[in-house]
């Protein structure tokens, strides 16, 4: 038998609350999945940027850095915009 999951209340400002469910009207599925799903979402790309901004700390740290003209200077040469 599947296990359930742990839950835990939550609050939700009363303005976001008709969004929600506008929102879980449209897709047809509930409030509950709404939630989850950006709950999900959020912790996906967070975790995604932390993981990012340790990587780029642990380069610092370990001198592979560019000076910031050079940076600057090659996105805009990247997309033909002048410098």
């Amino acid at each position: 038998m599947a296990q359930r999951s742990a839950s835990e209340p939550i609050t939700v400002r009363t303005d976001k609350v008709a969004e929600i469910d506008a929102l879980a009207g449209a897709m047809d599925r509930s409030r509950n999945y709404i939630v989850n799903q950006a709950i999900e979402q959020y912790l996906q790309a967070n975790a995604w940027q932390m993981e990012r901004i340790n990587d780029g700390v642990a380069a610092a740290r370990d001198g592979k850095v560019l000076p910031a003209d050079d940076v600057f200077a090659g996105i805009a040469a990247k997309h033909g915009w002048p410098r």
